[in-house]
């Protein structure tokens, strides 16, 4: 397949784009600058010269391709507005594709958060079958903002779009990972001197390897059915306290519990506060079944013991 993408320079494109070549697909990836152009070259890629507020020079994109992989976002606009203003600028985009891929069946693959079924408030493990949902005016400053682009893309599969949403886990980890929630909660614990967890740190977070997040990417691309939401999500379900206790190991600081106060705990996690306390599982089984999706890179508390997110620097 030749193969439209857009974010194929971030931390989860810039292992989508090998794993499709690998697979024996042409990539062909949006660049907005030369710094871009050459890393998407470097990576394999061919390269098309744009940006995301193309709406026109998009569709023309993805008409020309057998499918389109969508993990770009405006992060620019995080500063001034907000994840609301990021998904308000992303929506047309979505429009724009489904406009493009009307009636061929060809695939749309779009980045999803596993939390945007409402996963810390559900009280049991999140299924893909769990819609996103629905967001309004007053959730503006929050992840749930974005879920209108979610639904958007899997609406898609009522115009004759091959449509789905991958849900990436609350941690993807590698070695390239910079910017990450796990370089954040190392960086909190280098500044205070011990590694916090919120009470007593029984609440289940989940994470996946990216290149494992690549590879279902290419899964749901090749085979992927339309209207569906797929789990990138291998460890599905780890205590928080255990996280933070594998990092104080590598660290050689102690790990404590902060109390969940709402003073004390934003002293310690500042603008994370409120996404720490809560409780994440989820599942992948139907991910795994329908897509044969079988994550073979090492778990989260693995990769921490491999040692490169505590390297010098």
């Amino acid at each position: 397949m030749h193969v439209f993408v857009t974010g194929g320079t971030g931390h989860s494109g810039s292992y989508i784009i090998p794993e499709l070549i690998a697979a024996g697909h042409e990539v062909t990836g949006l660049a907005r600058s030369d710094t871009a152009a050459a890393a998407l070259s470097a990576l394999g890629a061919k390269v098309r010269r744009g940006d995301l507020q193309d709406l026109d020079g998009l569709k023309e994109a993805a008409a020309d391709s057998d499918g389109a992989i969508h993990v770009a976002h405006r992060q620019d606009l995080l500063f001034s507005g907000g994840i609301h203003a990021v998904a308000a600028a992303e929506l047309p985009i979505m429009l724009a594709y489904g406009e493009a891929l009307a009636g061929t069946g060809k695939p749309l693959v779009a980045a999803g958060s596993i939390g945007s079924p409402g996963q810390g408030f559900l009280g049991r493990t999140a299924t893909e079958e769990d819609p996103a949902l629905p967001a309004g005016d007053e959730h503006k400053g929050t992840l749930r903002a974005r879920n209108v682009v979610e639904t958007a893309v899997v609406g898609l599969a009522e115009r004759g779009v091959r449509s789905s949403v991958v849900r990436i886990a609350n941690i993807a980890h590698s070695t390239t990972d910079r910017a990450g929630f796990l370089v954040q909660l190392i960086a909190l614990a280098k500044e205070k001197g011990f590694v916090g967890y919120p009470g007593d740190g029984a609440n289940l977070w989940n994470a996946v390897h990216i290149r494992d997040v690549a590879s279902l990417f290419r899964l749901a691309l090749e085979k992927g059915p339309a209207g569906k939401y797929w789990h990138a999500v291998d460890d599905g379900g780890i205590p928080f306290r255990e996280i933070a206790e594998s990092i104080g190991s590598r660290l050689g600081l102690p790990a404590v519990s902060v109390p969940v106060d709402e003073l004390v705990l934003p002293g310690y996690f500042g603008f994370l506060a409120n996404i720490v306390t809560q409780s994440y599982p989820a599942s992948n089984l139907i991910t795994r079944r329908t897509l044969g999706w079988k994550p073979a890179q090492p778990g989260l508390l693995a990769d921490l013991d491999n040692g490169h997110y505590f390297s010098a620097g």
